[in-house]
């Protein structure tokens, strides 16, 4: 993803989970994505979607049973 999708995604995701520890960074080797990490902790990634004309992303979390 490009630097300022980065920031756009980082600032929506402080502003709307009222947290400024989250943090998006890019993804090394990957274009099309970008990741969700709490202080050090990776939360899941966000995905780019673009399909007729509309931009869309999409964030995927995997929970594992242990974590529960």
């Amino acid at each position: 993803m490009k630097p300022d999708e980065i920031r756009k995604l980082d600032a929506y995701f402080k502003r709307t989970f009222s947290n400024p520890q989250l943090q998006v960074k890019a993804r090394p080797r990957k274009d099309d994505s970008c990741e969700l990490y709490l202080d050090d902790e990776f939360l899941g990634i966000i995905y780019r979607d673009e399909d007729e004309g509309e931009l869309s992303y999409n964030f995927s979390m995997a929970i594992l049973d242990i974590d529960l």
